[in-house]
């Protein structure tokens, strides 16, 4: 199942939602509105390098989140 990231167009607030094609639409969590914009997602690929290793992004700036930028959801 694909995450998507909206922003509602209510009362601002940004979030992530886990959903697949048959779910019914999304509200706020914060005010319930269903007036949400779908937000361009950035994905990464966790690829192989010469030597075989894996390469995986680097810490958070933000927080240090292990699992690289965006992943604590702090901007």
């Amino acid at each position: 199942m694909p995450i998507y990231e909206y922003a509602c167009s209510a009362c601002g607030k940004e979030f992530e939602k886990l959903l697949r094609q048959s779910s019914a639409a999304p509200e706020c969590p914060d005010c319930h509105s269903t007036r949400l914009q779908k937000k361009l997602s950035a994905f990464a690929a966790v690829t192989r390098s010469a030597s075989g290793a894996k390469d995986l992004p680097g810490p958070c700036g933000s927080c240090g989140h292990p699992d690289g930028p965006g992943a604590c959801h702090f901007t």
